[in-house]
């Protein structure tokens, strides 16, 4: 059906510009041709095709209504539809006529006249409830003509129609034998004549017998199935057998170009071939043969003559061949020659000489040595504990802690591949054409379907210029009509140029359909990361542990919230609140808010804050540092117990090989979030920039990492010193060519087509995927299963870490040598709650220094905050009231 339908649409392309040629050359004539618009109900236009298949869908819809009202009205209709004349004859006769002789002239049918004879037709007198069957067959007539889509092949749905309407009409009549109060519709004439028949001719077990023959007929035709006995012990087979309906499902594959046979596939068909003709089949593993035609240089080249299209969705994994183990070399008495085998040299045993040994002179009474290894008390005492309560177990103090289910989480989509055949057809075509537009020819083309993106591999022609293809990026998506594509010329490791299509109905990756893999469950990563999707279709689990930080980036509404959602989730189903905690900073404060419920479970803040999520831009540079403090203390502990990394650290501790007494103690991985990096870098630059880049060069090794997302990836956000140091790199749907070779050092990013489409870079090679979906509603579930659990007393607090310029800026401020205008400038800052220079300037007619000097006092007695920039000092004191008593209370110290 995929060959007519490219014909047919070739065709009409062909005719449309016919005519518009046409229509050129006849232009000076002037006729009413020319203003004759109406469009001509032909084959070749497909219109009339549709027409008629809108027809057969009608026809469906109102057999459907006509025979489920008789199923109901029959009685009521009875005496209208039987007639000397067939109950037609009544379709013309007036209202007093009929009541003339006593037929009811009131239908009760829910379409009426013609409905409740053609029901009475179909159902009565021909194949009852089997007509039904009509219905199926006219809708499928119908929308396969209507919507160009194949349901059900119409060959094989009449032919099984067929043979259940007589054999459906032929069970029923044999059923209404049995039991006489049925209507006589369940069967109808046919069905109700033919059982009269047969059981006059072979009886009724005849007729059972018959039917029960039919069924067992048409399962083994639809089904093949075996009748075979139980064998005791099944011999082992160098390959694995197919059964007989995946063999056919995979030849009906092949027929129509869906799916490339993989050596499994080909082996098990060769090998029933050869059993079937007698052959003794081969178990050598051969490659399989390439199935693309070659075209010869000197003959005509036609442009769909040498392309054969590939799909490969899902490729399986060759079964494990058993290899016997090998078996030592026998030497034989006398030697017997089974085959001749060319040997360069020939041994005899007699060619052989026999060397006598010497034996060894015993020595008496010579002293075995023990080799003693002696502990150090620090082991011994080590191995006593472990002895004694066992290994260390950090999960201890929530041993009650469950992790939240896969049932908290919605499954978005129906994880099936979304793109058919005639999408891939149409795609291979307008690609190869318009490659042949430009003189390049290709000799294979093969296609992987992904959840929103296909991609196709080409090999072109030998002697054709990759740069020639890729030069031709916005031509091929011109044609394709693609919201963008991207060509990798040429692909890693592979011959082959890739073209990406974003495809026409693009397949939603739900977060809970990646976390139930095995491949996640089972996953022994650090700290593993539930990505989503590649082009072809395999689950992607990153572990942010080697990668060892992430820069994420994206425009707005591409997905990278959701993105740091999917990291943030992919963390909270898989580590325990001991062994894994997170500093959240928010500098839009809406987005990681779903969060605060797993305070006392999994976040860290600094002590004395009372919100655990960081908004304040000064809280943030304060709580970057005590990272880089907590930094210096793991390492101070690194080095104590010489090791190297903090997961040699934790195994040792787990092993009570560390003291607690000596500060030691298990250290959890700390993940730093950072939801909008650039708007940090514009407030405070070099004071956020400093900490981040030496967290990011040294604080892999001891278990802190660092994901900061931006949606603006510009160079003065991304610096030379913090992308140095962040080799991973997830970059969704970005503006201009320039951001994605910031964030990526390579274009493509810009031809991404959004909702979750995103490239991770790695450092070796871009990986093309498709986020995980998890909405709002799932985090917030998530969040409440587990914060509404037992937690720890607070959340994990991080060093304390002391402004060395406010606090020396406090001890050198005298309460007694302040400014005389230090209250009127107070009281002006409380009544405005504005802590600026220019306002005392302006309100006070002070000069710049003294207003300065003031400020300086100000900060000194807590009256305003620090500075903050282009922003206005924050005003600690929220009334003139408070300001009194604070005045007062500076006066009396």
């Amino acid at each position: 059906m995929s060959v007519r339908g490219n014909q047919f649409r070739s065709n009409s392309f062909k005719n449309e510009s016919g005519d518009k040629q046409s229509s050129k050359s006849t232009a000076s004539r002037p006729s009413k041709e020319r203003f004759n618009i109406m469009p001509r109900l032909d084959f070749q236009n497909g219109r009339l095709f549709k027409i008629i298949g809108l027809v057969f869908v009608v026809l469906s819809l109102y057999f459907l209504i006509a025979f489920t009202s008789y199923l109901f009205t029959w009685q009521d209709d009875h005496s209208y539809v039987i007639d000397a004349n067939g109950g037609w004859g009544n379709l013309f006769k007036t209202f007093e006529e009929l009541q003339q002789v006593n037929i009811n002239p009131v239908v009760s049918n829910w379409l009426g006249k013609i409905g409740a004879l053609l029901a009475h037709q179909f159902i009565y007198e021909w194949f009852g409830l089997a007509s039904f069957l009509f219905i199926f067959v006219f809708f499928v007539i119908g929308y396969r003509l209507l919507f160009k889509v194949k349901i059900f092949s119409i060959e094989k749905t009449l032919a099984y129609s067929l043979f259940f309407l007589l054999f459906i009409s032929l069970t029923l009549g044999f059923a209404h034998s049995f039991i006489s109060d049925a209507p006589h519709y369940l069967e109808g004439e046919f069905g109700f004549w033919t059982n009269k028949l047969l059981t006059a001719q072979i009886g009724k077990a005849g007729v059972a017998g018959l039917i029960g023959f039919l069924g067992l007929s048409i399962l083994i035709i639809a089904y093949n199935i075996d009748f075979k006995l139980p064998e005791r012990k099944k011999k082992e087979s160098l390959v694995p057998d197919l059964s007989e309906e995946e063999v056919e499902e995979t030849e009906n594959e092949m027929r129509s170009g869906s799916v490339e046979f993989t050596l499994n596939d080909r082996l098990a068909r060769d090998q029933r071939k050869a059993q079937q003709v007698g052959i003794q089949p081969s178990t050598r593993f051969e490659e399989p043969e390439e199935r693309e035609i070659i075209p010869e240089r000197s003959a005509p080249i036609s442009p769909m003559a040498n392309v054969q299209l590939e799909t490969t969705p899902i490729v399986p994994i060759p079964p494990v061949v058993p290899i016997p183990a090998p078996i030592p070399p026998v030497v034989p008495a006398a030697p017997v020659i089974r085959d001749v085998v060319e040997m360069p040299m020939e041994v005899t045993p007699a060619a052989v000489p026999e060397l006598e040994l010497e034996p060894e002179p015993e020595l008496e009474d010579e002293p075995e040595l023990e080799l003693v290894i002696e502990k150090s008390e620090e082991e011994k005492t080590s191995d006593e504990l472990v002895r004694q309560f066992g290994n260390y177990d950090p999960t201890l103090d929530l041993a009650s802690y469950k992790y939240p289910g896969l049932d908290l989480l919605e499954n978005y989509g129906s994880n099936k591949i979304s793109v058919n055949a005639d999408e891939l057809e149409a795609n291979k075509n307008k690609i190869v054409n318009t490659l042949l537009h430009y003189n390049i020819e290709i000799d294979k083309i093969k296609a992987t379907i992904g959840p929103t993106v296909t991609l196709y591999e080409i090999i072109p022609a030998p002697g054709v210029r990759i740069s020639k293809i890729k030069n031709l990026e916005d031509d091929i998506a011109l044609s394709l009509a693609a919201l963008g594509i991207r060509i990798i010329a040429p692909m890693p490791g592979k011959g082959t140029i890739g073209i990406e299509v974003p495809n026409l109905h693009p397949e939603m990756v739900s977060m809970k359909s990646i976390l139930a893999t095995e491949k996640f469950q089972n996953t022994t990563m650090e700290l593993p990361i539930a990505m989503g999707k590649t082009i072809s279709n395999e689950v992607y689990i990153g572990d942010l542990a080697k990668m060892p930080h992430l820069l994420v980036a994206g425009a707005t509404g591409q997905g990278k919230s959701v993105g740091i959602n999917s990291i943030l989730v992919s963390l909270l189903y898989k580590k325990h609140p001991s062994q894994l905690k997170f500093v959240l900073v928010d500098p839009k404060k809406v987005e990681l808010t779903l969060f605060n419920k797993i305070e006392r479970h999994f976040l860290a803040k600094l002590p004395g804050e009372a919100d655990a999520i960081i908004t304040d831009t000064k809280k943030v540079i304060n709580t970057l540092n005590s990272l880089c403090i907590e930094m210096d203390q793991r390492y101070d502990l690194l080095k104590d117990a010489q090791v190297r990394n903090l997961k040699e650290y934790n195994e040792k501790f787990i092993k009570r090989k560390l003291n607690p007494n000596n500060s030691h103690r298990f250290l959890p991985y700390i993940v730093l979030i950072v939801d909008e990096f650039a708007d940090l870098m514009m407030t405070a630059g070099k004071e956020v920039e400093a900490p981040i880049a030496r967290l990011a060069q040294l604080a892999r090794a001891i278990g802190i990492h660092l994901v900061l997302a931006t949606q603006r990836p510009s160079v003065n956000i991304i610096t030379g010193t913090i992308k140095a140091n962040f080799p991973a790199r997830l970059a969704f749907r970005v503006l201009s060519k320039i951001d994605s070779r910031t964030i990526l050092d390579s274009g493509g990013a810009d031809q991404l087509i959004g909702r979750g489409d995103m490239l991770l870079s790695t450092g070796n090679d871009l990986i093309r995927l498709q986020c995980a979906f998890v909405d709002t509603p799932e985090v917030d579930r998530i969040s409440e299963f587990i914060g509404n659990q037992r937690g720890y007393p607070e959340a994990y607090q991080l060093p304390e870490y002391i402004d060395e310029a406010a606090e020396s800026a406090k001890l050198d401020f005298d309460p007694k040598d302040r400014d005389s205008m230090f209250e009127d400038a107070a009281r002006l800052i409380v009544m405005h709650q504005q802590g600026s220079t220019s306002l005392i300037q302006r309100k006070l007619k002070l000069g710049y220094n003294r207003a300065g000097r003031i400020i300086d006092q100000l900060e000194a007695t807590g009256v305003v905050g620090p500075f903050e920039g282009s922003k206005a000092r924050e005003v600690l004191i929220p009334d003139d009231y408070a300001l009194e008593q604070f005045l007062n209370d500076l006066k009396n110290n």
